[in-house]
């Protein structure tokens, strides 16, 4: 989804970013070896969205965290290395999953990726806002806010859509038990 292609949403609007993160979800493919997520990366001084991802967007087995990080360096035309030099003071992540701590691909958790962002001249990503805890299908139990929060990294959880995020975050997979896994009850 382009940037440009995106209404405005009010400053501090947590909801409403949610909400655009779980649009941008449903862009993913439904698979059952995956979760489908969205991303949007923002700067809260200027209110200004600065690149969004989702599950799958880009070629392999790619989250959308990952995702939404390497398409900003894209615009940018950085490495993902320098990614921490060029993201604004007050950059803010709001994904509708906890990032993950472990892939099972064997590529770079997203929680890396995050704190990784840190090592820039103004600091990288302060803020995660989080839809839900990831549920424990493909590695197990997630650490994935801990490791951000030990990290420095503060983490937000946006509640209220977490029955919708799970629908569409399972979507493709055997639906009533994943989702009872995840959230302790039935949803469908």
């Amino acid at each position: 989804m382009a940037v440009s292609d995106i209404p405005v949403i009010a400053a501090l609007d947590h909801k409403r970013y949610m909400l655009l993160a779980l649009s941008i979800a449903e862009m993913s493919i439904p698979r059952s070896t995956n979760f489908r997520v969205g991303a949007v990366l923002v700067d809260e001084g200027t209110n200004e969205i600065l690149s969004t991802g989702y599950t799958l967007e880009l070629p392999g087995n790619t989250h959308a965290e990952q995702c939404c990080l390497d398409n900003y360096c894209a615009m940018k035309e950085v490495s993902v290395d320098d990614i921490g030099n060029i993201l604004p003071e007050r950059s803010v992540l709001y994904t509708t999953m906890e990032p993950c701590d472990r892939r099972a691909s064997g590529n770079v958790p997203c929680t890396e990726r995050i704190l990784r962002t840190k090592s820039g001249i103004y600091g990288g990503i302060k803020t995660v806002y989080l839809g839900v805890k990831e549920p424990i299908i493909f590695v197990g139990e997630n650490t994935g806010r801990m490791k951000l929060e030990d990290g420095g990294v503060i983490c937000v959880h946006v509640g209220g859509l977490e029955e919708d995020i799970l629908k569409v975050a399972t979507a493709g997979h055997k639906r009533d038990g994943e989702i009872r896994s995840a959230t302790g009850k039935r949803l469908l």
